[in-house]
């Protein structure tokens, strides 16, 4: 059966994620999740998307429209890793008369999520970092510094004066990106990642075949690769890379303002590696194609597996109930 509409007749992005025995597929209008239950059938839950950047020409703009872009896509991707475990817990329904307050419940949840997801990576790509250089600055005497009473020896050091800012803030570059890889791979060692790789797997295989006008069947699919350079583990070393680039040249006096100014420019960082990624969905060829690209598509190699056909179809079901949706927007 034909699809509904060819990524080549519609511009249209498709982007997605994988989820507990699932995925989650978006189209710009439109988002669906579908999940494999024990008993083998498939459950899923779609919803319309608002498109900020549309209703609001600012949001639009270059830079910006990336911010936007990640707050939306991780409110959508907090909802469906809450509806997979939902479905892989089997949580019994409320009562109907509960409803209402069930899915207020779960909205104030989402949002406080989203914050905490935002907040903790702050303090773990930007403060943590800006800590342990502060740390080996001061060990080695490439600051001006005093001592901590009360603190472990090793922490016993705050530099007050930097040296070299540059030097500063290329170790502190260097620590963001070493946290970030011990991050990718630590999640190896975490129990049954492997099937949660191999929707990943799958998720890409079946926005592949799509971009290319495919008919979305598994036969159609299964040869498409397991990477994608979309993906948002792109997206995220290229964050990681041109905060490195950006935070080079800062050098306030105060190491406060120093610190500061990194989470200031960390939406404009985030704006830039969208712009990067948004280019490079376009361009698919040549040697800047290669360099922003290759990153992350070599660390997909760690969170992508090859999936089995049961999980493709789980992947192409997604995809295909989002596309219904996104149709049904854009004939209205």
């Amino acid at each position: 059966m034909k699809i509904l509409f060819s990524a080549i007749e519609k511009e249209i992005l498709v982007g997605g994620q994988a989820v507990i025995e699932g995925v989650m597929m978006r189209t710009p209008s439109a988002y669906a999740v579908a999940c494999r239950k024990s008993d083998g059938s498939i459950v899923h839950k779609a919803e319309i998307v608002p498109r900020w950047c549309e209703k609001y020409k600012l949001l639009s703009l270059p830079i910006i429209r990336g911010c936007v872009t990640l707050l939306q896509s991780t409110t959508i991707g907090i909802k469906a890793l809450d509806f997979s475990a939902r479905v892989f817990e089997e949580v019994a329904r409320k009562r109907k008369d509960s409803e209402q307050a069930q899915i207020t419940e779960q909205e104030n949840n989402i949002v406080s999520t989203v914050v905490f997801v935002l907040l903790f990576n702050v303090f773990v790509f930007i403060v943590m970092p800006f800590v342990l250089t502060s740390i080996l600055l001061g060990h080695f005497n490439w600051s001006h510094s005093f001592g901590l009473k009360g603190l472990p020896e090793v922490l016993q050091v705050y530099p007050y004066r930097v040296d070299s800012w540059i030097a500063f803030n290329l170790f502190d570059g260097i620590f963001r990106l070493t946290l970030f890889l011990l991050m990718i791979f630590s999640m190896t060692f975490l129990k049954d990642i492997k099937r949660v790789f191999q929707y990943h797997g799958a998720e890409h295989k079946t926005v592949s075949a799509w971009e290319k006008g495919l008919n979305l069947t598994v036969e159609n699919i299964k040869p498409e690769s397991c990477q994608h350079p979309r993906c948002g583990t792109s997206f995220l070393v290229l964050v990681v890379i041109v905060s490195i680039v950006l935070f080079l040249p800062i050098s306030f006096d105060s190491i406060w303002a120093n610190l500061i100014a990194r989470i200031i420019l960390l939406p404009i960082v985030i704006g830039i590696a969208f712009e990067m990624i948004r280019y490079a969905s376009k361009k698919k060829s040549g040697l800047l194609f290669l360099i922003l690209t290759s990153p992350g598509l070599w660390l997909q190699k760690i969170t992508t597996q090859e999936p089995d056909e049961k999980q493709l179809e789980v992947a192409i079901f997604s995809l295909k109930k989002s596309l219904e949706l996104e149709n049904q927007k854009q004939t209205f």
